[in-house]
């Protein structure tokens, strides 16, 4: 099956995987593949347990080689959108090595349309209550990792989002550290506001600074910053370390890594480490039941559209529209979104 190379493709995993970098995916996107392509080279290099009774590579493996992985799997009891999940990732990888000519087929095609799981594109999640959430918010002592949680609860951006945040991205109505920056055009008028920009991605420099995450909105978003969050984040604000980085980074670490801004892996451990002591987070446990980062994108999107009922202000905040329909929702700011976002956001406190 093996076509010519690249010549950098001698491992076609590895160079798949520093191609998915190149293309922005966070460490995490990128590791959870590599677990996965990993297992799978692994089910091929074991005579014993491929189709074909030798080793193999992936450049070499067949459909049979792939559907006899699947089957593995579903032996192991694996649950069926995990394992549609795991043959996405291999189809994907097949498909993208081919496109770049690093192999002459993808065997994976064949595999997909036979197979009957599909990946659960809504699951059953833990369904937290306001009061459980104010709770758990309360047993959290140390401002940074406070300040974390609360704003993505309040806001419900992404944490690659969140880690992006520059102190010219912050409007308060107060002195704080943020008076000797600049702050964005786009804040100017809004009263306490966040801006959470479209366009830093990994490898990039913004505000004159490499990036570690990548921001996934179809468009920047002016999120409101009520009386609450400004409280979390003035505390914050108050002894936050100097910062090295000229683009001045809202959160930075306070431990390992002083006044460096923080990676999204910094902050899922901190999330996870606070869910783990409140009985939400347990390694090997599945989204159904653990509460990380994006769960809190999940919580603000269902609590804010059922306060609300507006999607269109939901999808506006979170950063889910384009086009006119934002432009919509930019042009009444201060009339519809600060409105509407103050008289129905929950209080943490």
């Amino acid at each position: 099956m093996a076509a010519e190379r690249p010549t950098d493709a001698e491992d076609p995993v590895g160079y798949f995987l520093q191609d998915m970098t190149y293309h922005g995916k966070t460490d995490r996107t990128r590791d959870a593949y590599e677990r996965v392509l990993r297992a799978f080279e692994s089910f091929l290099g074991d005579p014993s347990r491929n189709p074909s009774g030798t080793a193999r590579s992936v450049d070499d493996a067949t459909h049979r080689d792939c559907m006899a992985w699947i089957h593995t799997l579903r032996n192991r009891d694996v649950a069926p959108s995990t394992v549609a999940t795991y043959a996405s990732y291999l189809h994907r990888f097949y498909a993208y090595m081919a496109q770049v000519g690093a192999f002459d087929s993808n065997p994976m095609s064949l595999v997909m349309e036979e197979m009957d799981e599909r990946i659960d594109t809504n699951p059953a999640r833990r369904e937290l209550s306001v009061p459980q959430m104010r709770e758990f918010v309360r047993e959290i002592a140390h401002p940074l990792d406070h300040a974390l949680v609360v704003t993505l609860l309040k806001t419900g951006m992404r944490v690659g989002e969140l880690c992006n945040l520059d102190l010219r991205d912050v409007s308060l109505s107060v002195d704080t550290p943020l008076s000797r920056v600049s702050t964005r055009a786009a804040l100017d008028g809004r009263g306490p506001s966040i801006y959470v920009a479209a366009d830093p991605s990994v490898g990039s420099v913004t505000n004159g600074e490499a990036r570690t995450a990548s921001n996934k909105r179809k468009r920047s978003t002016v999120v409101p910053v009520d009386e609450e969050l400004e409280g979390v984040l003035l505390r914050w604000l108050a002894i936050r370390p100097d910062s090295p980085s000229p683009a001045e980074p809202l959160f930075v670490g306070t431990a390992s890594g002083w006044g460096q801004r923080l990676e999204p892996d910094a902050v899922h451990h901190v999330v996870t480490s606070h869910a783990a002591d409140a009985g939400w987070y347990r390694a090997g446990g599945d989204r159904e039941e653990n509460v990380t980062p994006h769960y809190f994108r999940h919580f603000f999107t269902t609590h804010l559209r059922d306060r609300t009922g507006d999607r269109g202000i939901v999808k506006y905040l979170r950063g889910d529209v384009a086009g006119d329909i934002i432009d919509t929702y930019t042009h009444n700011w201060g009339d519809r979104v600060r409105e509407t976002y103050e008289s129905n956001i929950y209080s943490l406190r």
